[in-house]
């Protein structure tokens, strides 16, 4: 979502600057606070508990998994004398077995296009699509031409006057209800 915003904006910005014939007065604009959104309204909030409660699982299976390697390092370092090189090798492939199941977990649970990623996508997604769908009926009620979200689109400066948070979020609520 943010990505698009940013992207319309530019768009608009690019097209004002490159002499394009739109009068300055003809432009109306407005901008959010994706941010205070995401912080204020219900649903991000459910999706957020959601989301920590999966992360944490993941995390303390990782844990576990950890704990049991340096179990089965420590025990063949401590055996390491008492035990047959063959015994040896079948541990320490057992161990490298684990290393590799542990990488692979991690690698699948927590890289950037794995579960974590994906779950959190999934949460999200009807939330910034609802959001998305209340700024366009309301940019195209109020001619509004860009919209920017002043969370991450670098606006230094823009007069309150323009910020439709406030009627975003009370749309969402009227929404949810």
């Amino acid at each position: 979502m943010l990505k698009k915003i940013a992207a319309v904006g530019v768009l608009a910005t690019v097209a004002i600057c490159s002499g394009v014939s739109v009068g300055w007065a003809e432009i109306k604009i407005g901008y959010i606070d994706s941010q205070r959104i995401f912080a204020e309204y219900r649903e991000t909030q459910d999706a957020e508990r959601i989301y920590k409660k999966e992360v944490e699982a993941w995390k303390a299976q990782a844990a576990a998994m950890e704990q049991e390697i340096v179990k089965m390092q420590d025990e063949l370092r401590a055996q390491s004398l008492m035990i047959s090189e063959e015994k040896q090798r079948e541990k320490k492939l057992e161990l490298d077995k684990k290393l590799d199941a542990y990488q692979r977990f991690m690698s699948e649970t927590f890289s950037e296009d794995g579960t974590a990623a994906k779950r959190n996508q999934e949460l999200t997604k009807p939330i910034v699509e609802k959001i998305n769908s209340i700024l366009e009926t309301m940019a195209q009620e109020q001619g509004i031409a860009v919209v920017f979200d002043i969370a991450n689109a670098n606006i230094v400066y823009a007069k309150k006057e323009f910020d439709l948070t406030d009627a975003v979020l009370a749309k969402l609520l009227e929404l949810g209800q």
